[in-house]
């Protein structure tokens, strides 16, 4: 089973409210290195965390960190954005957001696919419940993109890359400062990604909602939109 215990990991949006709960934890877990991707890298004043400029939307920063970083052995693809866009009428903002969401995501898989095959290594990417509902719009759109092209990946790169997904509903972190609804403690989201990474799981639930709407997608659409039952 893939370990966290002397393993090189790199984080991207690790400035972020996921992010730093995954570079810290990390560490506490036995890492013995953690590369903190990010825009703007910040000091983490410790020894074991690596500062490192990373902005996925570019291609020449996604390729300068992958030569930096080229002993990774565990990939946490978190970095991501939100920006209220819809795919009905709003698609520039909505293009935008998949050059984060998804295109940057695979941008950072296939660099750093060559370390992570050498070392027979880990790929986290962090998707959401809203990668099986509509309701988030053109974010729901970016994360079912990277839903489904995270299944391509664990068959392409099988056996020498496990490749992981993180499904969750609403975390406590300024992403979803805006969100009037109950949230998920994000330390307790990263421990259940470590936990899952640790037991070799393909698909982590951190939560109830994301068990049940995973369990839904079974069953008829309009179980999981109850808009579209029609009304005698």
């Amino acid at each position: 089973m893939p370990t966290l215990t002397g393993a090189v990991v790199l984080v991207t949006g690790a400035n972020g409210g996921l992010g730093t709960h995954f570079v810290h934890q990390a560490l506490e877990r036995g890492a013995a290195k953690v590369y903190a991707a990010a825009r703007r890298p910040k000091d983490w004043g410790d020894d074991r965390v690596v500062p490192l400029e990373l902005d996925v939307t570019s291609a020449e920063s996604v390729t300068a960190a992958a030569a930096i970083a080229d002993d990774v052995t565990v990939v946490i693809n978190n970095a991501g954005a939100s920006n209220g866009s819809s795919v009905l009428g709003d698609l520039p903002a909505a293009r935008e957001l998949f050059e984060t969401n998804f295109w940057g995501a695979l941008a950072v898989t296939n660099a750093f696919s060559p370390a992570l095959r050498a070392s027979g290594g880990t790929l986290l990417n962090v998707l959401s419940v809203l990668s099986w509902l509509g309701i988030g719009d053109a974010y729901s759109a970016t994360k079912a993109a990277l839903w489904q092209a995270t299944n391509t990946q664990r068959i392409k790169l099988a056996p020498d890359v496990h490749v992981a997904s993180l499904h969750l509903g609403y975390a406590d972190t300024p992403m979803a400062e805006r969100v009037d609804a109950p949230k998920l403690d994000p330390a307790d989201v990263v421990r259940s990604a470590y936990d899952g990474i640790e037991a070799g799981e393909f698909e982590i639930l951190a939560d109830e909602l994301s068990g049940q709407v995973k369990a839904g997608l079974a069953a008829p659409i309009e179980t999981l939109y109850p808009q579209l039952r029609r009304t005698a």
